[in-house]
């Protein structure tokens, strides 16, 4: 039974690979495939690497989460989607401050290229407020609403577009769980191990295992195993976290 839940638990794990180069890469792809449920590839390592990154964790047998958050024209944004589902990678996303126009488009592009090249429908997920952003930091910017009140507002956007889901910080995650039920997928990032005092650049975190209590379909993790004295015994670490916020459910 234990391992069963391990095994779901894995699953749920997506680890960043905050690379710079293709050799760190690959490193961290050897190290931890079999241990992490997909990879994460963001701005940094596709701008210095481009798609071979993608073509290196799909021939281990990976899957791949391409984090670009793409914010652009409607017929731009939808154009990159198409793109996106010939790298055949398994999830995706925009951001929702897009508006309903371009994640619309970017979704039925990305659905009609899975239809032409009888591809498999990646997960497309819209951001909400980046989890290094407070209210202060909303302020700023110039809008009017709390973080919890633009996260409610730009996912529901999501949603009426098609989106499957959301990235949100884990304190949100109750608050769209009330809202959108238990099939709008919720992706978390700025996870943090349990007992943790790292300071850095997120400001709404939680562990592994209140996000999963909480109601969270997958969490990202990069810092906290890539930092960890021992990487492979912190992925198991935060695995069994999982684990136990799933017992716990």
């Amino acid at each position: 039974m234990r391992n069963t839940l391990i095994e779901t638990a894995r699953n749920k794990l997506i680890f960043a690979l905050d690379a710079d180069n293709y050799e760190e890469a690959l490193s961290w792809i050897k190290l931890l495939s079999g241990y992490v449920g997909m990879f994460k590839v963001g701005k940094e390592l596709f701008t210095a690497v481009g798609p071979k990154i993608i073509e290196s964790i799909k021939d281990r047998g990976q899957k791949v989460f391409l984090d670009l958050k793409f914010h652009d024209i409607p017929n731009t944004v939808a154009r990159a989607a198409k793109a996106v589902v010939r790298l055949n990678i398994d999830m995706f996303n925009f951001h929702a401050s897009g508006g309903s126009q371009m994640m619309k488009e970017a979704v039925t592009a990305a659905r009609t290229c899975v239809d032409e090249i009888a591809g498999v429908q990646p997960i497309i997920l819209a951001v909400t407020v980046l989890t290094s952003l407070n209210n202060a930091d909303l302020a700023e910017i110039g809008f009017s609403r709390t973080t919890g009140e633009q996260v409610l507002h730009l996912a529901r956007l999501a949603q009426d577009a098609g989106a499957s889901g959301v990235v949100a910080s884990a304190q949100d995650i109750e608050l769209l769980r009330s809202n959108f039920g238990n099939e709008f997928i919720i992706v978390t990032p700025g996870i943090r191990s349990v007992g943790s005092t790292a300071k850095d650049d997120q400001k709404r975190t939680l562990s592994a295992y209140e996000a999963i209590k909480k109601g969270a379909d997958y969490i990202v993790v990069g810092r906290p195993i890539s930092t960890a004295p021992e990487p492979l015994e912190a992925c198991r670490q935060i695995v069994h976290e999982i684990a136990d916020g799933l017992e716990s459910k």
